[in-house]
């Protein structure tokens, strides 16, 4: 019927022009074209359901590659006064002294990422580099939940320590006060897929921490300090630990909502609420 249909168009087109929008129409139902906007529509659907999607877990990997760009530019910089030198000697030994030199970092970062932590003073222990890093009258952030709180914490804001009072004994050990900090708003920022079982269980099971992180969106972050914890000799790491454990959780309960909301934190942006004092 479709053919039969076609023919009688093309035998009935009366001038150029009408020959010319029927075979345009043969043309467009014999390749399929026909359906043309309801594949358009089903693509449209696609992008508003999945580039969301692909937006929350690519920025994470831009953050990634920033820290790669980072590390790349602190190995150039390291060797800038051999590079100028080279430069000055010769065009092309520079030229050849600087590519060795992005080669050379990218093993480096590849294999190591010891730079950026070096610059930084991020230190990965044991306690006794903490406990030296405080006697020299150092500043020391520890994150006490580690990786198992960054990956599998969420919204509701739970302190996932466990029993761990390694930093309570450094603070003691050290004879420095402890200070409870905290930062709103921290899970709205980030997200990971951690609440899924099997990725707990990877992470539980081998030590994989293999959970991944969505997110990067940009909301407003405000970072809260709560009263020193001074230096006790009577106070054991134990009961440190749960003292600074009980601050933190003073300092969520004050100035975090609970559960936490993406879209709450993002509207904070535009309105600001009195600080707490």
């Amino acid at each position: 019927m479709a053919d039969s249909g076609n023919q009688s168009c093309l035998r009935g087109a009366q001038d150029t022009v009408s020959f010319m929008v029927c075979l345009f129409r043969v043309w467009e139902e014999w390749a399929g074209l026909d359906q043309m906007e309801d594949y358009l529509s089903f693509l449209e659907y696609l992008l508003w359901v999945f580039t969301p999607l692909i937006v929350v877990f690519i920025v994470p990997a831009l953050i990634v590659i920033l820290l790669y760009l980072s590390i790349l530019f602190l190995h150039v910089y390291k060797r800038k006064n051999q590079l100028k030198e080279a430069y000055c000697n010769n065009l092309w030994d520079g030229a050849r002294k600087t590519l060795a030199t992005l080669w050379d970092g990218h093993g480096a970062i590849w294999h190591g990422f010891k730079l950026l932590l070096e610059v930084f003073s991020v230190i990965h222990g044991p306690q006794e580099e903490c406990v030296r890093a405080l006697r020299n009258g150092h500043l020391l952030g520890i994150s006490p939940g580690g990786v198992r709180e960054a990956l599998f914490s969420d919204e509701t804001y739970p302190l996932m320590w466990g029993k761990r009072k390694g930093f309570a004994q450094v603070a003691i050990d050290s004879q420095v006060p402890v200070i409870p900090m905290f930062t709103q708003n921290v899970r709205e920022g980030f997200r990971s897929l951690g609440t899924l079982r099997l990725f707990r269980w990877l992470y539980e099971r081998f030590r994989l921490p293999v959970a991944p992180v969505y997110g990067g969106f940009p909301v407003k972050f405000r970072t809260f300090l709560g009263d020193p914890i001074p230096y006790d000799p009577n106070t054991t790491a134990a009961e440190l630990a749960e003292r600074v454990q009980q601050a933190v959780r003073s300092l969520i309960d004050r100035h975090q909502q609970i559960p936490g909301s993406i879209l709450r934190s993002l509207l904070e942006r535009i309105y600001t609420k009195p600080k707490n004092n």
